[in-house]
């Protein structure tokens, strides 16, 4: 029985994370990982690339921030943030320029406090290369450490991300080859392994080393229960944390198809100390071995029924029966037990993509590779259980509601997670529930809600959104946060087709950020969507004369230039701006080529980006048809030009359909 002595626990933080992931500040109670902390330190710090994998849950991001991180030299080693290739805001995404979002994901996870604008631009090389060079005691250049983690999200989508992918993993390489000193660790799901290994060998430019990460070991485990106490005035007494261990031991055992490979899950070392030190009396002093008798499956059932109890109240209208029984009729085995599922094999009906991936992230479901097969398991096997009547109103209270900023951050994940019915759900709510008063968390939610529309592709309810935002900051005294929802208000009117419109808009948002020469170049686009490309070319003379190596101002004077007939200083600016991948730039500069009468390599680049595009892009199918006339193949220069007429994504610019019209009537 737990006894009480004279120390007060009240004013103890928790020693134990839950759910929560550990950080870099936590590495004081990580516990139970020494010597894979210590191993992956070795394998980062000695090999150019090292893949760290396992399956979901299994803490690989706790690893590396709280154990891996903190044994690092900081003499002799320069440690970026840990990296994300996926990222929910409220910025305004409409004011980005064109941009890979995987690369912009972790410049951001790197550099937190530059805008977005400022990164969207620029190359994970060109990032590297503009950082301070560290040195260590005898001056040399000190390692530089970098790690990606959740790379299975670069495995998600169609072919337009597969393109952003490929981009996102040669700009790594490009990195490794050209820093001796640049280590590269990444953190990926096991099953999603086999999506990896077409990129390892250009990656490692070698030898690389992969580290399996797997469920605590009983000693791990032990250790991850007794140490966080110590100085807390509490301690398992009596043999109640062996009992403990070898309780969650069972309980893993109980959902794992490889009884030798059960341990124990992170999550339910975690999820029940927590509990347990929770509800012990304040001055508890020993944990004994019936309160483990009476909290460990207990507090983990609690637990999951909770998660059950919130996900169903943000999915299916608190129906979680609806829920229960999709995981019982999915992973149940007929006879009381329970069985994997294939990740081919799994039923989606009545629930959707977007919960079961976040049936993962809440660690409701365990995904891993067993032989080859990616497969689910339930996380915990009472999961299966048929609902009774009142199971669902029992046990503990429902957590607190969150307040308005609380659920913006639940909706800017809901977002980089890519649901936006949630997201958009969660910022209405946030709308309501904030203070009329609070006039910059106002403005952020309605930005945020911008872009739920704007991925929507609802132009009209993004450019409503943007501009509430844009006023309440405006009130606020923020005026740097106006610019760049100015900026996304105009690109989107350029969107529309209103490019007089566009330029109205950038206009304002330059005079409150003169300095952004990111806007400066988006109104070189809407003057010349208008009709007025010297205009245009003036504007971007100006960015390139106060900053020289501007990559997207070089681009866009070079595509722009190859149009106009100049196709020297067009391969001039495009060839500055290499590499070229964005299908557009590629046309232009196969454009200009053309106009040198560099005819076979210009039609293999317009081959080439016309393969690539995944868009009815109007000025890229008119430039394409320009190559295609050069070269004396009339016919496909008009179905090329009849394309670009018909085009949506972007459309031609008014001046450039009478160029395509011309063409067409020429045959």
């Amino acid at each position: 029985m737990v006894t009480s002595g004279m120390n007060a626990q009240q004013a103890t933080p928790a020693p134990y994370r839950g759910v929560r992931v550990f950080r870099a500040e936590d590495h004081h109670r990580f516990f139970g990982r020494d010597e894979e902390s210590h191993e992956i330190r070795k394998l980062w710090q000695t090999q150019r690339l090292t893949v760290l994998y396992g399956a979901s849950g299994i803490g690989k991001t706790s690893l590396i921030q709280a154990g891996v991180m903190p044994l690092r030299s900081p003499s002799r080693t320069d440690v970026l943030p840990l990296g994300q290739v996926s990222y929910g805001s409220a910025f305004p995404q409409a004011a980005l320029p064109p941009h890979n979002p995987y690369v912009l994901a972790l410049l951001m996870s790197w550099s937190p406090p530059v805008p977005p604008t400022r990164l969207a631009g620029l190359t994970i090389p060109a990032f590297l290369r503009a950082r301070p060079v560290k040195r260590d005691a005898y001056g040399d250049p000190a390692l530089t450490l970098v790690a990606v983690d959740q790379v299975e999200e670069l495995f998600d989508g169609g072919r337009r991300n597969r393109l952003y992918r490929d981009w996102f993993f040669a700009q790594l390489a490009e990195a490794l080859r050209a820093d001796p000193g640049l280590r590269l660790l990444l953190s990926i799901r096991g099953d999603r392994l086999t999506g990896l290994l077409p990129y390892e060998r250009e990656l490692a430019g070698g030898p690389l080393e992969r580290f399996p990460l797997e469920a605590l070991s009983f000693d791990g485990a032990l250790e991850a229960v007794n140490r966080p106490l110590q100085g807390t005035g509490r301690a398992f007494t009596g043999g109640s944390a062996d009992l403990l261990v070898r309780d969650l031991v069972k309980i893993r055992a109980r959902t794992s198809a490889v009884a030798e490979r059960a341990g124990v899950e992170p999550v339910h070392l975690q999820v029940v100390c927590e509990a347990m030190w929770n509800a012990l009396p304040p001055r508890a002093t020993e944990i004994t071995k019936s309160d483990v008798q009476l909290f460990a499956d207990k507090a983990l059932a609690h637990h999951y029924d909770r998660e059950i109890r919130e996900i169903a109240a943000e999915r299916f209208d608190g129906d979680g029966r609806r829920l229960r029984t999709w995981l019982r009729l999915t992973f149940g085995d007929g006879a009381g037990g329970r069985q994997p599922v294939r990740h081919s094999s799994i039923k989606t009906a009545g629930i959707g993509r977007t919960v079961i991936a976040l049936l993962v992230k809440r660690h409701l479901l365990r995904v891993d590779q067993r032989l080859g097969v990616s497969s689910y398991e339930p996380a915990y096997d009472r999961l299966l259980q048929p609902v009774k009547h009142g199971d669902e109103q029992h046990v503990d209270e429902p957590p607190a509601r969150l307040g308005a900023e609380g659920l913006l951050h639940e909706a800017e994940d809901a977002l980089r997670e890519g649901d936006l019915l949630l997201a958009a759900r969660l910022g209405e709510e946030a709308l309501a529930g904030s203070e009329e008063h609070d006039l910059r968390l106002r403005a952020q939610i309605e930005s945020l809600l911008g872009n739920v529309a704007h991925e929507h592709d609802d132009l009209d309810d993004a450019i409503t959104h943007y501009s509430a935002a844009a006023r309440s900051f405006e009130t606020a005294g923020a005026v740097a946060a106006v610019g760049p929802l100015l900026t996304a208000i105009g690109r989107l009117r350029l969107a529309q087709g209103s490019p007089a419109k566009a330029v109205k808009e950038l206009h304002a948002a330059m005079v409150r950020v003169p300095a952004d020469l990111t806007i400066q170049t988006e109104l070189a686009w809407a003057l010349w969507h208008g009709g007025h490309p010297d205009a245009a070319v003036g504007v971007l003379n100006d960015v390139l004369d106060r900053e020289g190596d501007n990559t997207d101002a070089l681009l866009s004077r070079g595509q722009i230039l190859a149009g106009m007939g100049q196709a020297r200083a067009a391969l001039r600016d495009l060839d500055r701006a290499r590499p070229l991948r964005w299908p557009f730039a590629k046309v232009a500069h196969a454009l200009a080529l053309a106009q040198t009468d560099s005819m076979k390599e210009a039609q293999q680049e317009m081959v080439e980006a016309l393969a690539e595009s995944v868009d009815h892009h109007g000025p890229l199918l008119l430039y394409a048809a320009r190559v295609e006339q050069l070269a004396g193949k009339t016919n496909s220069a008009v179905e090329l030009a009849k394309q670009a007429i018909d085009a949506k994504t972007p459309k031609l610019p008014a001046h450039m359909a009478e160029d395509a019209r011309r063409l067409v009537g020429a045959r």
